[in-house]
């Protein structure tokens, strides 16, 4: 695929993917809005489809993860995820996300990864 045909930058998306318990992973919120949907929606989902999301897939941030990540200025501030703890999506999460949304840009995601 060329650079011209891709829906979102690397560079922006390589910003947004955190170290978390020795995994590679990318926040609700983050993923929320490069799918053009809400997080919430995201959220409403991903509890639909639990076969989808094991554990190693799909996992909640813990109080003290988020605090590390504020410490270390990778978020602002627990503020920044809205109040409730994020879910953390793996590469494979992220797939099976894309899978399940029905947004535009999920589709165009979804077809660019396949």
């Amino acid at each position: 695929m060329s650079e011209n045909n891709q829906i979102i930058s690397i560079d922006n998306i390589q910003n947004r993917i955190y170290t978390i318990r020795g995994l590679q992973v990318m926040l609700d919120k983050d993923l929320a809005f490069y799918y053009e949907v809400k997080a919430i929606r995201l959220r409403e989902q991903v509890k639909r489809n639990p076969k989808r999301f094991p554990p190693d897939f799909m996992f909640r941030l813990t109080d003290s993860e988020v605090e590390f990540m504020v410490s270390q200025n990778t978020i602002p501030s627990k503020k920044h995820l809205g109040g409730s703890l994020p879910y953390i999506f793996t590469g494979q999460g992220v797939t099976n996300l894309s899978a399940i949304l029905t947004s535009d840009r999920a589709i165009e995601i979804n077809n660019q990864i396949n």
